[in-house]
């Protein structure tokens, strides 16, 4: 597939301009993706990392006047 075949297709499944995805710079793949692991943050764990390391922080309580 040349570079204008690729474009031409995007476009087409896009709804864009051809020239519009010619300037996103679309190329084709090589090998196939990778699957990876996503990508998760543990906030359980980051808490009790956070406070371990600030132990004296406490959050202020909002009094209302």
């Amino acid at each position: 597939m040349t570079q204008n075949e690729l474009n031409r297709a995007v476009a087409r499944a896009t709804g864009e301009s051809v020239r519009t995805i010619a300037k996103m710079g679309f190329s084709p793949l090589s090998e196939p993706a990778a699957e990876r692991e996503p990508l998760v943050v543990n906030w359980d764990e980051l808490e009790a990392q956070r406070v371990g390391v600030f132990p004296k922080h406490r959050r202020r309580e909002l009094v209302a006047t």
